[in-house]
């Protein structure tokens, strides 16, 4: 049995030479070469995979061996594992793995006779030894290949840090410094789950904020390290799909990541080491600026424009005003591509990494008020509610600035209660983020059709005709503000009746 810590980085393809170009390789203790085949199995049920358990052999020079792993679960590219290597004899034998739970899984008759292959991976790989500090050594690969199953392929291009001695601290230093010119990526999946998600054709999709799983036993620290790591996870599982596909609920997804993120700094401030999060807070905030401007003009044109255009075919001004916009929206995707495409992008993740992987519990709690986490949970729940009232007293449909205020604060309480959800009554949870949820988006629609003019004479400028369609689109839409405003008041009386639960 070995355990390994491990940080795996996607490569772009193009970039391959300048990592094997890389000073700090160049440099290397050692340089090894070798081409590495393996073969996954399973049952036709994929049984194994359920119970997060690999199977692999896999050939080197020659020489077959057998592994087995538990499947564990990436933080944000950083993974620790446990595997069991032996020589393959022709048979599988799984005498050689100490846990008991795990060797009576994998060793049922029934489950053994089952067995086949699924997928397999082939892969050149170069490894070099690094020491960049006393005490330190990690092993740096790279693999360049592919993954097959069902007569499927998918390229294989990352970078695997596996610490030898150290910290894991000490990986994310060293991918810090790989990543200054390439854009190096934390990789969430294994090859096995690649694999098995090319096996069963799984298709790339938008991903939406999970659930959270928090021990009322954690200190706020050591939960805010969770929450963080689940955050930048979401943002990491729409970057692919942000780049390479024309969908845009990724940059939707990536722009909420984001903003949980941050509502998450902000909702721990209290207890937070002083100066923990400068080195982050700018290049996050320098990533949600072409994510904004990319999401609020796709929502300008599919929920504002589009719909007019649509009731009215026949009019060339909004024809021509829809073009410009297009325009502007497709330069901002670009925007949002290039961006994910710079090493800074990279360098954010692992920062990121670094930061929350790393949360400095101890120190933490040690000059701040010892909370347990639910009494946490609740003070800054009620601070958020409180600040919600306070607004909502204030709001008016008249001063849409008012109705802006209100909605983040709603947002910020709304994330409050989904980051706690599993410390708190589900049912009440439940109905309580209802509420939110749609008072959110009521007032977002509100917000998108009082700043949807500015934009649209900002795209007409001085052409009479196209500002004759910005009034246009203000007309039709006029009854559906007006609807929503009206709604306002009788949501904003139902929270204010609304108990958060405990």
């Amino acid at each position: 049995m070995s355990d390994q810590i491990v940080l795996k980085l996607s490569v772009p393809q193009e970039r391959q030479g300048q990592i094997l170009r890389h000073r700090l390789l160049r440099e290397a203790n050692t340089r090894a070469r070798e081409q590495l085949v393996s073969i996954y199995y399973d049952t036709p049920r994929l049984e194994l995979q359920r119970a997060r358990i690999l199977l692999r052999l896999r050939k080197s020079k020659g020489v077959w061996m057998q592994t087995v792993k538990r499947q564990a679960r990436s933080l944000a590219g950083l993974t620790r594992r446990t595997e069991w290597e032996s020589a393959y004899g022709g048979h599988f034998d799984f005498s050689c793995i100490d846990d008991a739970d795990l060797r009576h899984r994998i060793e049922r008759r029934k489950l053994r006779n089952r067995l086949v292959p699924v997928f397999e991976t082939s892969f050149h790989r170069v490894t070099w030894l690094l020491q960049p500090a006393p005490d330190v050594a990690i092993l740096v690969m790279l693999d360049r290949g592919w993954i097959a199953a069902a007569g499927r392929r998918a390229p294989i291009s990352e970078l695997e840090l596996e610490l030898l001695a150290g910290t894991s601290s000490d990986l994310y230093a060293l991918a810090e410094q790989l990543a200054l010119r390439v854009t190096l990526v934390p990789e969430l999946n294994s090859k096995a789950e690649r694999g098995y998600a090319l096996y069963l054709n799984q298709p790339l999709a938008p991903a939406k904020a999970g659930s959270i799983a928090l021990s009322k036993e954690a200190s706020p620290l050591a939960a805010l390290g969770l929450i963080a790591l689940d955050c930048v996870a979401h943002l990491q599982r729409n970057h692919a799909g942000a780049i390479a596909s024309d969908d845009p609920e990724y940059i939707h997804q990536m722009r909420v990541a984001t903003r949980r993120l941050r509502a998450a700094l902000r909702l721990f401030a209290p207890v937070l080491p002083e100066h923990f999060t400068d080195t982050l807070l700018p290049s996050l905030r320098k990533l949600m600026e072409p994510l904004g401007r990319a999401r609020d003009l796709d929502v300008l044109m599919s929920q504002i424009v589009t719909p007019v255009a649509a009731a009215l075919p026949d009019e060339p001004r909004l024809t021509d005003l829809a073009g410009i916009l297009a325009e502007r929206l497709y330069q901002a995707r670009q925007d949002v591509s290039l961006a994910l495409r710079q090493p800074e992008y990279g360098r954010l993740l692992l920062q990121a990494g670094a930061l929350f992987n790393h949360v400095p519990v101890d120190d933490a709690d040690a000059g701040a008020e010892a909370l347990s986490l639910p009494l946490f949970a609740h003070r800054r729940l009620r601070k958020l509610q409180r600040r919600v009232l306070e607004l909502a007293a204030a709001a008016s449909s008249d001063d849409p600035s008012s109705l802006h205020a209100l909605r983040i604060a709603i947002k910020r309480l709304r994330y409050g209660l989904e980051f706690f959800a599993t410390l708190l009554p589900r049912k009440r949870v439940e109905a309580s983020l209802r509420l939110l949820v749609t008072l959110q988006d009521e007032l977002g629609q509100i917000n998108d059709l009082a700043s949807a003019g500015a934009v649209l004479m900002a795209c007409a400028a001085h052409d009479a005709n196209l500002r004759e369609a910005v009034t246009l689109i203000g007309g039709w839409h006029g009854p559906r503000h007006a609807a929503l405003l009206t709604a306002i008041p009788a949501g904003l009386k139902e929270l204010s009746r609304q108990k958060l639960p405990r």
